[in-house]
């Protein structure tokens, strides 16, 4: 209903100039600002259309060509996404329903819901989108794949490694936010000016200390294990998101916790009940943030994995060869492995917005 009452909102602001109740100087200045706010936002989302161009494309070309400048693909293909995605792409199917009605079976047959097989792809047979028996895609070319990638592999290795990850760091941010922002004891100040430091120079350290951390990890037998990456993903985002959640914590009223504990709540409760609730939205900034250290995360995983274990950045690193580099092919994998990333933006972007702001770090 939002393009319904922005309708009604404007024809209002109309009546009211023609009345002389509004001036007209100041719907203007709205409409130039929703104007050029939305020229930044489609200056912003260029670059993420160019690589669309590219990777409809088909033959892994972009908006500009030897022909000249191009917005819209001559001749899209969903080639490269089916090359991407092949391996997760399930065969066509349909479900019956047979329910008995007065000593009779009364059988239903849902329309069958067709779905792009790439394996009939790669034998030459040629292939549609379509959802019960009607073409949803008629102008696009769906031509025959080849070696379709390991995609599935990588989105495997990535959430075993993001997972770990998550949990690893989730248990030691919450309970040190907690005592840092909450109890006083010896040295809390230092150990708050080393998490300050950590949080300044830790993804420098961590780059700069590469060579030897993967000496040791050879040492140790585990150059190999996406558990030890976790470990260290873990280990490096632990301080920013220490602070981050503490800092969080520090805005929650001291009051709530005294009524809880004069109402005879013993501690594990007055965490549990009170402060994690009212730290949802710090706790959802800390969670994405440390789910994407694991997911985006490209250097030390190409370093310490093998070819087996590569995660999503890597996979997509290693479609770039020697000689050439397969933009259609790219494109489409690097949009299918960031779509996660802009969903998850953008459902808890409320969150992520709430918790940076109440933590003072907006901007």
């Amino acid at each position: 209903m939002t393009p319904v009452e922005a309708g009604r909102e404007a024809a209002y602001t109309v009546r009211q100039v023609q009345r002389g109740e509004l001036s007209p100087t100041k719907p203007l200045k709205s409409a130039g600002a929703t104007v050029g706010a939305l020229l930044l936002v489609m200056a912003l989302l260029f670059p993420i259309y160019w690589i669309l161009i590219a990777a409809l494309s088909g033959t892994g070309g972009s908006i500009y060509s030897s022909g000249g400048l191009s917005l819209i693909p001559q001749r899209p293909s969903l080639v490269p996404f089916l090359w991407v995605v092949g391996d997760l792409i399930v065969p066509a199917y349909a479900i019956s329903l047979n329910i008995p009605f007065s000593g009779l079976a009364v059988v239903f047959n849902t329309p069958e819901i067709v779905f792009l097989d790439v394996s009939a792809l790669r034998e030459g047979t040629v292939g549609r989108v379509a959802l019960g028996g009607v073409e949803l895609f008629p102008g696009f070319s769906v031509e025959p794949v080849e070696n379709a990638s390991a995609f599935k592999g990588f989105l495997w290795n990535s959430l075993t490694v993001a997972i770990p990850t998550v949990i690893i760091s989730m248990s030691l941010v919450v309970p040190a936010s907690y005592a840092l922002s909450r109890r006083k004891f010896i040295l809390r100040r230092k150990v708050l000016f080393l998490y300050v430091l950590l949080t300044q120079v830790g993804g420098g350290l961590g780059v700069a200390l590469l060579i030897g951390l993967y000496a040791v990890y050879v040492q140790l037998g585990i150059n190999d294990s996406k558990l030890a990456l976790s470990v260290y993903y873990a280990a490096t985002a632990v301080p920013f998101n220490t602070w981050l959640l503490k800092t969080y914590m520090d805005g929650i009223p001291v009051s709530y916790e005294e009524a809880a504990v004069i109402d005879g709540a013993p501690p594990w409760r007055v965490v549990w009940e009170v402060i994690i609730p009212l730290s949802a939205a710090g706790l959802a900034t800390v969670f994405i943030f440390t789910f994407l250290t694991g997911w985006t995360e490209f250097v030390v995983a190409q370093t310490l994995l093998g070819t087996d274990n590569y995660t999503l950045p890597v996979g997509l690193f290693s479609l770039i060869t020697e000689y050439s580099i397969p933009w259609a092919r790219f494109s489409a994998f690097a949009l299918t492995f960031a779509t996660p990333i802009m969903l998850v933006y953008l459902f808890a972007q409320r969150y992520i917005e709430g918790g940076l702001s109440f933590s003072g770090m907006e901007g």
